[in-house]
C-alpha cells in the first residue's frame, strides 16, 4: 500500500468550509423552465370553429 499524498492547504477550500459552516450549505440548483419547449407543447394555430364541430372527441 502506498502513502497517501500529503494535502496542499488551499485558500479557497477553505474560505468555502468556513463559509459552508456559518451560512450552511448553498440551496440546491435550480432549472430555469426553457421558453423554446414550452412553446412547442402549445399549438401553433388554435383550432377554428369548423374544426370543433367536426372533432367529436374534445
Amino acid at each position: 500500500m502506498s502513502k497517501s499524498k500529503k494535502s496542499t492547504f488551499s485558500v479557497v477550500k477553505a474560505v468555502k468550509a468556513n463559509a459552508r459552516e456559518r451560512l450552511g450549505s448553498p440551496p440546491p440548483e435550480r432549472v430555469l423552465p426553457d421558453p423554446k419547449q414550452k412553446q412547442a407543447a402549445k399549438p401553433k394555430h388554435k383550432q377554428t370553429l369548423a374544426d370543433l364541430l367536426n372533432n367529436p372527441e374534445s
